[in-house]
């Protein structure tokens, strides 16, 4: 060793372990930070019903730079097992061993279509996105899509379906929404809408399938729900946006947080709803014939904000994401500027679900269901549950009343519970989606557990269908009342202004 080297040498190792450690103690102390404020979170001191019906309560924001987190370990069901049903009604297994199953179809013949599905490879890069990846495995959304579509059959029907098939496994990404008509089977893959050629009864879905529509891939809400109009000539696709408040930019989100009306006999389409961060459930009102959607709000504005949401949803409807919530509330962390004019034609929800509840699965009470008294007018709602709120919310079936008229009328009603254990963070499973069953039973599918539920009110008789709400236009103004004009006529004489009386 050269004289004179020692010195610097042992000077320059003894500063670098100094600096090693240093670092080393900084992000272990940012883990340790994150990690308590993962275990202690932002919890909420309200009761979740709060946050739900026509008039919820909307706290002030309480930004987060780090989202809340209150995460559910799925532990699944032993085989005596099941959730808790409401007063009169009976639970059963219809169907287990499923592979994440998450959107039923039930078709005219009574077979009942399956999506075994999940996300797909979830892209981004950061901490966020780290962070994101890990929190989805934990709560069982983290592992490669089935991307399969299988047929379940109840032929004696006891209830349970006996047989099982394997529909389609090519041609499908990440698929969800599902409908069916004209001898077609619609498909909503992540990225397009696909339809095959199908005949109820038939076991296998052969052929190659036609592109109806590119739709944006991918992205934090990935699932793509199908509605069939009742002429069936027009496809109604709900797509969600990539993130929670645009903040990838706003050309990130072209197509998306909308609802999206396709003519089936011309394949023109047309954006039908804007404004919906993650639009999911859809339905035909049965007394108004309007088209309704269940909706995820954004998150990180506290435990108690966004309520998600049930509405109406005309044609041309604007409900203000990312800028906007509850139609007049503006969410002032988003970075792009606001459409001019956007409070003044954005709507008000009708019927506010929970926050954080991520309502997914939406049915309407229709004639010949056998839920009995008490669901005879109404939305079933089936709420995914949070991941990001303590204490837990959702993971249940909530049926909201609705009146004569159409619309949403007084506190839900829980249908099926007992998913959460009670007993820390853990849950036997998340239920995902709705259907009647030919039977007129309601079908529920719980994606975690693998398994779908089947509810109904033993010895109830099939309900009858709700009567059209039919009302009368208002008659059209032939002749003018008055002088138009005469409101804006005033005099002015000096300094003094003289309006007419």
């Amino acid at each position: 060793m050269l004289p004179g080297l020692v010195g610097p040498i042992s000077s320059g190792m003894t500063s670098f372990r100094r600096k090693l450690l240093i670092t080393v103690g900084v992000v272990v102390l940012a883990l340790a930070l994150f990690a308590a404020w993962v275990w202690h979170g932002n919890p909420s001191d309200r009761p979740i019903e709060d946050t739900m019906g026509k008039d919820p309560v909307l706290v002030e924001a309480d930004s987060e730079r780090i989202p809340s987190v209150g995460l559910a370990d799925t532990i699944g069901w032993q085989p005596s097992e099941k959730p808790v049903a409401a007063d009169g009604l009976a639970v059963s297994r219809f169907a287990e061993g499923l592979d994440h199953p998450r959107t039923l179809l039930t078709l005219a013949n009574g077979d009942v279509l399956v999506a075994e599905t999940n996300s797909p490879p979830r892209e981004g890069s950061g901490i966020t996105a780290f962070f994101m990846k890990l929190f989805m495995g934990w709560v069982g959304a983290g592992d490669p899509s089935p991307d399969r579509i299988v047929l379940l059959r109840d032929g004696d029907g006891d209830g349970k379906a006996e047989k099982r098939f394997t529909l389609r496994e090519d041609d499908l990404d990440s698929p969800s929404g599902m409908a069916w008509g004209d001898g077609k089977l619609y498909v909503a893959n992540h990225n397009a809408v696909l339809a095959f050629d199908f005949t109820p009864g038939t076991t296998v879905l052969e052929g190659r399938p036609e592109k109806l529509m590119d739709l944006p891939a991918a992205g934090n809400h990935w699932m793509r729900n199908l509605l069939l109009s009742a002429d069936g000539k027009k496809l109604y696709v709900a797509v969600g946006s990539s993130s929670n408040i645009g903040e990838n930019g706003m050309e990130a989100e072209q197509g998306r947080a909308a609802i999206w009306e396709l003519n089936l006999e011309t394949g023109e389409h047309r954006q039908y709803a804007g404004g919906l961060r993650n639009p999911n459930g859809m339905a035909w009102n049965p007394s108004t014939g309007e088209l309704w959607t269940v909706v995820q709000e954004r998150d990180m504005l506290g435990p108690d904000l966004v309520p998600d949401y049930l509405t109406n949803v005309p044609v041309g409807a604007q409900y203000g994401w990312p800028w906007v919530y509850w139609k007049d509330l503006m969410d002032w962390r988003v970075k792009d500027p606001i459409p001019a004019y956007l409070t003044e034609y954005t709507r008000k929800p009708e019927y506010a679900l929970g926050a954080h509840t991520a309502a997914l699965g939406l049915v309407f009470s229709t004639g010949g269901n056998l839920m009995g008294e008490g669901f005879t007018n109404g939305a079933f709602i089936a709420r995914h549950g949070s991941w990001n709120r303590k204490p837990l919310a959702g993971y249940d079936v909530i049926f909201v009343p609705f009146d004569d008229n159409g619309n949403p009328s007084g506190k839900a009603k829980p249908v099926l519970t007992g998913f959460l254990t009670g007993k820390g963070n853990k849950t036997h499973g998340r239920p995902v989606w709705l259907q009647w069953d030919k039977a007129g039973a309601l079908l529920v599918s719980d994606d975690t557990a693998g398994i779908i539920w089947r509810v109904l009110r033993p010895g109830a008789t099939p309900s009858q269908a709700l009567k059209p709400v039919v009302t009368d236009h208002m008659p059209a103004q032939t002749e003018l009342k008055g002088d138009p004009s005469a409101q804006f006529e005033m005099t002015i004489d000096k300094d003094y202004v003289e309006l007419p009386d």
